[in-house]
């Protein structure tokens, strides 16, 4: 340890081994997002500027005895506006050799991750068969347990299939297990981040040269009232149902569900066997917050770190970029931390 460390009385930082960035080629996706059943129907969504938002189906959960239009008023939601899937209970069971009395058990989240991925491998021209006891990993990105939620109070209910149908660490390994992959399952719950998250681990998996290949997703389903009311007592969804990103009348956020999953591989492996190649990720990157004036609250030099770290590890500059997609939660504290952030990291030095 060196003297000056010592004498502080705490440990030198350990100096960390960088990875190099390896390319990384999107070979294969599907989705299940509101108002969009699909990839194309997504790039539709997005070309007409359609807004999905509505309210949460009725059917989830009785809505009247959760509502209150008082903002922290204990147990209850001022606003249910949310983009959904519609009905979510249908799922072909038997397509994934699932019995009836297991799928009844499995969380909604599960059941829709293995739809998605079941598109994302056919869009990669994939054959499921081909892909059994290999050993690709999978990464998926998941932070809520609404279905666990709504059945706990049933404690007879429990047993064998309950216990693994609301974990959130099978939602990772219902996939390995139904497509018969090898490589390491995991699921990553970093709250909003944690679908990147999930790409930024799979990204260092391929690069480390640990798997040949990746599936990973995310999905959220809102089932229970829970969460609704929690979030309505911290002031941070939107009370007229409209998440407005950098803009001044911005008043919240407003939750979502939906399912997504891409196939990634290496480029050059990707190019040497002919896969079609939907996009291509140079570098991935991930840091935490510490310690800001509250939990929830953003830091807006660890976000800009972050950025620069990212380009130089993708050696990409300012004039590389033709838009930068952000987080946009529509709140007056994570806002303009993101846009300082982008603006310092990505725009500064930016030829007009």
């Amino acid at each position: 340890m060196p003297e000056g460390a010592r004498r502080r009385g705490r440990a030198a930082p350990a100096r960390r081994k960088c990875l190099a960035a390896v390319p990384v080629a999107i070979v294969g996706a599907g989705c299940r997002l509101p108002g969009a059943d699909g990839i194309a129907a997504l790039w539709g969504l997005l070309a007409s500027g359609t807004d999905a938002v509505s309210t949460l189906p009725a059917d989830r959960f009785p809505q009247a005895v959760f509502h209150h239009p008082r903002r922290g008023e204990p147990g209850r939601s001022y606003t249910f506006a949310a983009g959904h899937l519609g009905d979510i209970t249908g799922f072909d069971a038997a397509a994934f050799g699932i019995s009836p009395r297991e799928a009844a058990e499995m969380d909604p989240q599960q059941r829709l991750l293995l739809e998605v991925t079941a598109h994302a491998i056919e869009d990669a021209g994939w054959r499921p068969s081909a892909l059994a006891g290999q050993e690709i990993g999978v990464f998926v990105g998941g932070s809520t347990t609404d279905y666990a939620e709504l059945r706990l109070p049933d404690y007879a209910g429990a047993d064998r299939y309950f216990m693994t149908g609301n974990a959130l660490s099978i939602l990772a390994n219902r996939i390995g297990n139904v497509f018969d992959l090898r490589g390491p399952a995991q699921t990553i719950d970093t709250a909003c981040s944690s679908s990147l998250v999930a790409l930024h681990a799979a990204c260092r998996a391929i690069a480390a040269g640990e798997v040949p290949a990746a599936v990973v997703a995310g999905v959220q389903a809102l089932l229970s009232p829970f969460a609704f009311g929690g979030f309505s007592r911290a002031g941070m969804l939107s009370p007229t149902g409209r998440c407005r990103v950098f803009d001044a009348a911005a008043d919240g956020y407003v939750r979502a569900e939906g399912a997504g999953a891409v196939i990634l591989k290496p480029l050059d492996a990707a190019v040497r066997d002919g896969d079609a190649v939907r996009g291509v990720i140079l570098a991935t990157g991930v840091n935490a917050a510490g310690r800001t004036i509250g939990m929830s609250l953003p830091n807006r030099d660890a976000q800009a770190r972050l950025i620069s770290k990212v380009m130089a590890e993708a050696g990409l500059g300012p004039n590389a970029f033709g838009y930068f997609e952000a987080h946009g939660t529509g709140t007056a504290v994570g806002d303009p931390v993101e846009a300082w952030a982008i603006g310092t990291a990505a725009a500064r030095g930016r030829a007009e």
